[in-house]
């Protein structure tokens, strides 16, 4: 049985984490955080990536895709192994730009089924302002002013990874225009409800 991918794109501080919480609470997908995947592999001791993560993210810039796309590939055999049943996946922060595509196209290409497309386009001040709320709790290294603003200085999030969403080939694709604390709120995740009903033919029975 091959994985069933949903990617859920946005720039930090849209509302990802957020929203996949609820999808997982409600229909059973696995969530991965390309981002967290990246974070925990920096900090396991003796990783041979872990200096280089580490450097990449505190410069807001994009890691390697062997990289991202070997951690996501192992977490998603690792959740299969263990129950051959769990092979829905959420993949939170990936794909980023087209490197990142051509990479998942030229490892993942007939190892895994992506059929949906969540894409939150919020503002960029909105992202920072939440980034660094939640960095007064996270420990993240990139939860800081100057990492946020590199980040999108360099445009990482509202042309690169609009642009690799618009390149995906997908069923389905649900653009999300998040404004100020909407993302977070509930009738935002009743319209992605209805749209996965729509989607995946889910009953009304299930709402």
């Amino acid at each position: 049985m091959k994985p069933v991918v949903v990617f859920v794109l946005g720039g930090p501080g849209a509302g990802k984490g957020t929203q996949c919480a609820r999808i997982v609470e409600k229909y059973g997908y696995t969530h991965l955080s390309a981002g967290d995947l990246l974070r925990d592999e920096r900090k396991r001791p003796g990783s041979q990536y872990g200096e280089l993560i580490e450097n990449y993210i505190k410069e807001g810039e994009i890691v390697p895709v062997e990289i991202t796309i070997s951690l996501l590939k192992r977490a998603m055999d690792q959740t299969m192994a263990a129950n051959s049943q769990k092979n829905k996946f959420l993949i939170d922060g990936f794909p980023r730009n087209e490197d990142n595509l051509q990479g998942w196209t030229k490892t993942m290409d007939g190892k895994a089924d992506v059929s949906f497309v969540l894409f939150f386009d919020c503002d960029n001040e909105i992202c920072i302002g939440r980034c660094l709320e939640r960095g007064k709790s996270s420990g993240r290294s990139d939860d800081n002013r100057e990492s946020l603003e590199k980040r999108f200085l360099k445009k990482l999030y509202k042309f690169s990874t609009k642009k690799a969403n618009s390149q995906l080939e997908t069923p389905f694709k649900l653009v999300l225009e998040s404004c100020l604390n909407s993302c977070y709120c509930s009738p935002l995740f009743v319209i992605i409800l209805k749209d996965f009903f729509i989607f995946f033919h889910i009953s009304n029975d299930d709402w």
